[in-house]
């Protein structure tokens, strides 16, 4: 499968030419995906680039990058990407450094390497002795800190914003409803010592807190855990006995006797009716006569 990276004229000779033109200065060649990478001594970083320039035509510095090694002794690299336009062909040179030891900048050689050297030292904290403007150019004038360090915290420990207040920029600590900044990457099922919360509410289980999920429970141990907690049958609503009235003993004696059908008991009375229903009830119905249009007015 081709790389995605653009296709570059080989070059040959360019080991054989770099051993003979840099000599001691050149530390490692390495050629790897069809790219040209070289190591050279930090110290002696101008030269070579002028001499990489003006003898093997890589007329354009393109970019200068930092790579952060935490485990090495001089952590950073600087790398510097050249474009030979006459001969299509790019070359990625090295230097490494840390903290405190600068690296020679290269202004004079290409003047495009002050802004680079900037964003260089205001992400790494990489130092470039002789840049004629060595300040942070991405971030805050009072930023702490450099971005791109692996030992950089993510969520960082102070927030920029503006204040409609003050009408101006403020600086404020970073509040986090969650602590993002101590991770514990243990795994609660591979039985953490700790007591994780909500844990402590798990009780019935039969677990320990802070030891993970119960064990599953079989197919018997579901049913007879469900029938266990299967509601009581239903209140019957109606009774299977006359003394199972409740109205108390005179009703049930009274209930007990035979009516003249039949029937064990005698059915229910109808509900009293009021005077008002009483008082209709009585009345003698009259045919009601018919409605009489209005005088003067249509039909």
């Amino acid at each position: 499968m081709a790389h995605p990276a653009p296709l570059i004229a080989p070059r040959a000779t360019l080991a054989a030419e770099l051993k003979t033109l840099l000599g001691a200065d050149l530390l490692a060649h390495v050629f790897t995906v069809d790219e040209d990478s070289i190591t050279v001594d930090r110290d002696a970083i101008a030269g070579v680039m002028v001499a990489l320039r003006d003898n093997l035509e890589y007329q354009q510095m393109m970019e200068i990058a930092g790579v952060d090694y935490p485990d090495r002794p001089e952590r950073f690299e600087v790398v510097y990407h050249l474009l030979s336009v006459t001969k299509n062909h790019r070359l990625r040179v090295r230097v490494s450094t840390d903290e405190a030891t600068p690296v020679p900048t290269i202004v004079p050689v290409w003047p495009n390497a002050g802004w680079l050297e900037r964003e260089v030292f205001d992400m790494y904290g990489v130092l470039f002795a002789g840049n004629p403007d060595l300040r942070r150019i991405l971030t805050d004038y009072g930023f702490q800190g450099h971005p791109q360090r692996k030992d950089f915290p993510l969520t960082g420990y102070t927030e920029l914003r503006y204040s409609e207040e003050d009408k101006r920029v403020v600086y404020e600590p970073v509040k986090l409803a969650q602590d993002f900044r101590n991770f514990d990457f243990m795994s609660p099922w591979e039985g953490a010592d700790y007591v994780l919360p909500g844990d402590e509410k798990a009780g019935g289980t039969g677990e320990a807190p802070g030891k993970g999920a119960p064990t599953p429970m079989t197919a018997a141990e579901v049913k007879k855990a469900d029938e266990a907690k299967a509601p009581p049958p239903p209140t019957p609503k109606t009774t299977e006995s006359t003394t199972q009235t409740g109205a108390g003993a005179k009703a049930n004696i009274k209930a007990a006797k035979t009516s003249r059908d039949g029937a064990s008991a005698k059915t229910a009375t109808k509900a009293a009716k009021t005077p008002a229903t009483a008082k209709a009830e009585k009345a003698p119905t009259k045919p009601r006569a018919p409605r009489k249009p209005k005088a003067g007015g249509d039909a």
